[in-house]
């Protein structure tokens, strides 16, 4: 159904919604939606460097603490 929509429908739809809504609400809308987009991308790589953190401490964690020479006793 949503396949056959060309340029023409798409700019139908604008027009409609823009005589609908008005200028201002659609602009203050799309700022909403910016401010929504980089608090999500904020979110995201505060989420990844948490993950990278823990790995760290996790790597940190599992590393070789044996005296040097109890090492050569093995």
């Amino acid at each position: 159904m949503l396949n056959n929509i060309g340029l023409p429908g798409i700019l139908l739809i604008a027009v409609v919604v823009l005589v609908l809504f008005g200028r201002g609400k659609i602009s203050s809308l799309m700022g909403e939606v910016g401010k929504g987009i980089t608090s999500f991308k904020k979110g995201v790589s505060e989420g990844s460097k948490e993950l990278e953190d823990e790995a760290d401490s996790v790597a940190d964690a599992a590393k070789d603490v044996t005296p040097e020479d109890e090492k050569d006793k093995a």
